[in-house]
């Protein structure tokens, strides 16, 4: 399959007080169609600390997914969407787009997540909310097109579709 990183990203659950309700969500999804996890954290709402970490893993080669939780929407310390757009290098619109679709059918709180996904090297990155309930729903959507996104990066799929 492919192997993934998880950052969480909390003030709170950076200094122990708060469990980690999404991160073990992601964890939990993940390991049910045998994706490996082999990074994990928990940074605090700082764009420079969350943007070290995306650029550390990335660019470490050896993850090939990175998924964050926390830090989408629209409270004054929620800065998970710039720091990925400031190390991403191609925005990647659709795993977004999905994922505020497939919640928009369920509550229209869904248009104030600002979540973003994009690519560096040939590592992608995907925001998900921080809630461990919306953890499941985004990725749950997304999920199905990952193993196809890591292939397509690292250069091992040839034909993306037939002329029928």
């Amino acid at each position: 399959m492919f192997a993934a990183g998880i950052l969480t990203v909390s003030d709170r659950g950076s200094k122990g007080e708060r469990p980690d309700g999404s991160g073990d969500a992601i964890r939990s999804i993940l390991g049910g169609v045998g994706v490996e996890v082999i990074r994990y954290d928990v940074v605090p709402d700082e764009k420079e600390s969350i943007a070290a970490r995306l650029v550390q893993w990335a660019d470490a080669g050896d993850v090939d997914v990175i998924l964050t939780t926390g830090g989408t929407g629209l409270g004054p310390r929620d800065v998970t969407p710039e720091a990925t757009l400031s190390v991403i290098e191609r925005v990647v619109p659709g795993f977004s787009e999905a994922m505020r679709l497939e919640s928009l059918a369920k509550t229209p709180m869904a248009m104030l997540s600002r979540a973003v996904a994009g690519t560096r090297r040939s590592c992608l990155i995907i925001n998900l909310p921080g809630s461990p309930k919306a953890v499941r729903e985004c990725l749950e959507c997304v999920l199905p097109a990952l193993p196809h996104a890591v292939e397509t990066m690292k250069g091992e799929v040839r034909d993306c579709g037939s002329a029928g």
